[in-house]
Order: C-alpha cells, then sequence, then structure tokens
C-alpha cells in the first residue's frame, strides 16, 4: 500500500512507492486531478511551465520520476515500478486522476492505465512508437549499447548515443548543446535513467503494428497528440494507438514538433485543458 504526506500547496513533497522508494514532486493548483509524466532524460523542471499552465484548471502533479531530480530509487528496475509510482500520486490526490505524458512518458502512461490504475483521461504527446518498417527506429542493440557506455562511466557518451541513435537529433545539434554546460551536465545527470526509459518502450520501436493485447487494458478516454513538423513516423503511430484504444482519437498541432512540451508549453496547454475538461 502506497502512503502519502499531506501537501503543502506549492512545495515539494513525497509518497512512498509500493517498493519503499520516495517519489518527489510538487502540487499546485485545485481542481480535477492532472499528474505529468515526464520524457527521457527529464524531470519535472521540464514540465514546470507546462504546470504552472495547467494549473488554473486542474490540481496539478508534477513529479520527478524514479532515479531523477529528488526522488529516489530501488535496486532493481522494472516499468512495473514506475506504474506503481503513478498510482501512489494518484492515491496521494483522492483515487483517480488524467494523466499527461510526452514521448516515452507517454508510453509509461499508457502502461499505468493498461495495468488497471485509475485514470480518468489520458492526454499524450507523441509516444514514440515505429510502427512501420520503413520507419527509423533505434538499433535493436540501443539496450546492450547505453549500459555498456554507462558501466564504462561514459555518462555523456551514452546521453550522445542516445539522442542521435535513438531520438534521431542531428550530431551538429548534439555538438551545440554540449556547447552549453549547465544543459549539458543537466542531460549527462540523467543519463542512468535511459535504461528505464528504454525498458519502457519494449520491443514497439521494431517497425511492426502495435499489440492491441498489450493495450487492452486502456480503457480510459485517450487523446494523442502530434506536432504538425514533427516527421510523419510519430503521426502513424498515433493513429495506430487510437485505432486499436476503444476512445481515443488523434490530433495534430499545427507549427510544433517533438520538442514542443518543453519548448512551447503555451501551444500545447490550451488542448490538455480542453480535452480533460471537455
Amino acid at each position: 500500500m502506497a502512503t502519502a504526506r499531506k501537501q503543502s500547496a506549492g512545495a515539494e513533497d513525497r509518497v512512498v512507492s509500493a517498493d519503499g522508494t520516495e517519489i518527489a514532486f510538487e502540487q499546485s493548483g485545485s481542481g480535477p486531478a492532472v499528474v505529468l509524466v515526464a520524457s527521457a532524460l527529464a524531470d519535472r523542471s521540464d514540465t514546470t511551465k507546462l504546470a504552472a499552465l495547467l494549473a488554473p484548471h486542474f490540481t496539478v502533479v508534477n513529479y520527478d520520476r524514479r532515479g531523477r531530480g529528488a526522488s529516489g530509487d530501488g535496486d532493481a528496475y522494472t516499468p512495473d515500478r514506475e506504474v506503481e509510482d503513478i498510482a501512489a500520486l494518484i492515491e496521494h490526490v483522492g483515487g483517480s486522476a488524467s494523466l499527461f505524458g510526452s514521448s516515452s512518458g507517454a508510453v509509461l502512461a499508457l502502461r499505468a492505465a493498461a495495468a488497471g490504475v485509475n485514470v480518468d483521461r489520458l492526454a499524450l504527446y507523441e509516444p514514440p512508437f515505429v510502427v512501420a518498417e520503413g520507419d527509423d527506429g533505434p538499433p535493436r542493440d540501443l539496450a546492450q549499447r547505453i549500459t555498456t557506455l554507462l558501466a564504462e562511466g561514459r555518462d555523456s557518451d551514452a546521453v550522445k548515443y542516445f539522442m542521435t541513435r535513438a531520438q534521431g537529433m542531428p550530431g551538429i545539434a548534439v555538438f551545440f548543446m554540449k556547447l552549453m554546460p549547465k544543459m549539458w551536465a543537466n542531460l549527462t545527470g540523467l543519463a542512468r535513467t535511459l535504461p528505464y526509459d528504454i525498458a519502457v518502450m519494449g520491443d514497439t520501436q521494431q517497425g511492426k503494428p502495435l499489440d492491441a493485447a498489450e493495450w487492452r487494458g486502456v480503457a480510459a478516454r485517450t487523446r494523442v497528440l502530434t506536432g504538425g513538423k514533427s516527421p510523419a513516423a510519430f503521426h502513424r503511430a498515433a493513429r495506430a494507438l487510437a485505432e486499436i484504444l476503444p476512445q481515443a482519437d488523434h490530433h495534430t498541432l499545427p507549427g510544433l514538433n517533438h520538442g514542443a512540451v518543453v519548448m512551447a508549453p503555451r501551444k500545447i496547454a490550451p488542448h490538455i485543458t480542453e480535452f480533460i475538461k471537455g
């Protein structure tokens, strides 16, 4: 049974997940609860602006996924542990909540719903499934390569490899990011959680159709969002997901790309608000 401490508005607090790991979060606003689930190489600082935009409409829980920021971590990782973390946060806010997740965080939110966590609605931004054979996905040995680099203490190289080979970021873009010491230090500080996101994605990036049975437990009304400037693979994945879920649709947001949750939260927040309140 997860436990929770009383939350002071806007202050950091913690819930204790099923395996005893403390999960740090900030709670703001009032109304129906929404939990924000971060992507790979991100913690709650990346969704602070989005949380502030949603707080006038909802009770917003912005948390650090395990192993990140102020949250603790367990001895052995499985995606089920992160599902339990979400369940603990939802218990804290009254036993049910909507979830917003981006990229691999969207897939984690889906896994929570599929596992039977009490989710009201799911708003998902660009879950990075690879559902067509011609679409570029990460190398099949991604997990092994990342694990090896981390074991060798090459956290910076692990981040670069993930960005270029899993996220498809141009090498020149990573080069310029490395010239910004604070940004790169924050990213390398999260490198040890890369295997977690790889595990969350499972075998869903191999260029084959989604397994409907894997997501059969998702009963919540779901909206899958994609950016109009994002590669076509994201749109194919969104349509494929919407087709296999019982209450799902797909909306494209003009002018946005995969980084929009951090770079353009003002353009995403109204769509989340409209969907969850509608």
